[in-house]
């Protein structure tokens, strides 16, 4: 099982070789390429051969690229993530109308119910107008309590004078976290068979991971805990490195402890057994709890 986040943050020239990838800089270090799940080439001053990159995708290994001021720009995605992607598309454009409202009302609800969750541990009292959203919930959430509900969780969180939009140090993390989220969400979507553009609520023209957007959004709360916790005032390296290490922390799904990477897979598999089932309750989510 591929369990490994390699972070390249100075000058090399990554390789391939016999299975390794090969890292030449003041050292020369060789990696399986079984063990990798991700690769964050955070410098520009990095080079990497055409072979190195077509091995990790036909591995599907995820691949994000940074840009000079070192944050997520953008990402290796194969043509072909299965040898039935054609069939898996068909099926993709296929699924019911009403049984993606089933499920991005299911999804909605964990997601109101995560931050109504983390708000409880801080002892904050907006959990409680967080619960009574999650109980008025409509069906693919048609009065937004999605919206309400972030308003109300990032006021609690961060101060009444916080706006996602502002430019600051905590959006910076935020945004920088759920960029990595974002890649490994859209690393399974590929690796299934489907394709990232058609989503099942989300349906910007401009956005390439519509469907990504749509199934990551449970586990943002890993990243809003972490930048929480964290107390910086600039993001520099060593945060966004904690921030990458969000998917080697472990939750609980299915029964079984797993690394958030792992139970990203467990995920997104459920919601695709549930699309094609036409039944909602396949959906496995995680839980803090250990």
């Amino acid at each position: 099982m591929s369990w490994r986040i390699i972070v390249i943050s100075k000058r090399a020239k990554l390789d391939y070789q016999l299975g390794f990838m090969v890292v030449r800089s003041d050292e020369i270090t060789k990696i399986h390429l079984g063990e990798i799940s991700t690769i964050l080439i955070e410098s520009t001053a990095v080079s990497i051969t055409t072979s190195l990159l077509a091995e990790l995708t036909k591995r599907k290994i995820k691949v994000i690229f940074c840009d000079e001021k070192r944050n997520p720009s953008s990402e290796l995605i194969g043509y072909y993530g299965s040898h039935d992607t054609s069939n898996k598309v068909r099926h993709q454009i296929a699924w019911k109308q009403n049984t993606k409202e089933a499920i991005w009302t299911e999804i909605v609800t964990e997601k109101i119910r995560k931050q109504k969750e983390f708000l409880e541990l801080l002892n904050k009292e907006e959990a409680i107008l967080l619960d009574s959203y999650i109980k008025e919930i409509s069906w693919n959430d048609e009065s937004n309590r999605e919206g309400h509900a972030a308003k109300v969780y990032f006021n609690a969180l961060f101060g009444l004078d916080f706006t996602r939009t502002a430019d600051s140090p905590i959006n910076a993390g935020l945004n920088y976290g759920y960029t990595i989220i974002l890649s490994a969400f859209c690393r399974e979507v590929v690796a299934n068979g489907y394709i990232t553009q058609l989503g099942l609520f989300h349906d910007n023209m401009f956005n390439q991971f519509n469907l990504a957007s749509d199934l990551m959004e449970p586990f943002r709360i890993l990243v809003d805990q972490k930048v929480y916790s964290m107390r910086y005032s600039e993001l520099e390296h060593e945060q966004k490195m904690e921030l990458v290490n969000i998917l080697n922390q472990e939750v609980r799904i299915d029964g079984k402890n797993q690394y958030v990477n792992n139970a990203i897979k467990i995920y997104c598999k459920s919601i695709f057994d549930a699309l094609n089932e036409n039944d909602s309750s396949l959906i496995r989510f995680y839980s803090f709890e250990l």
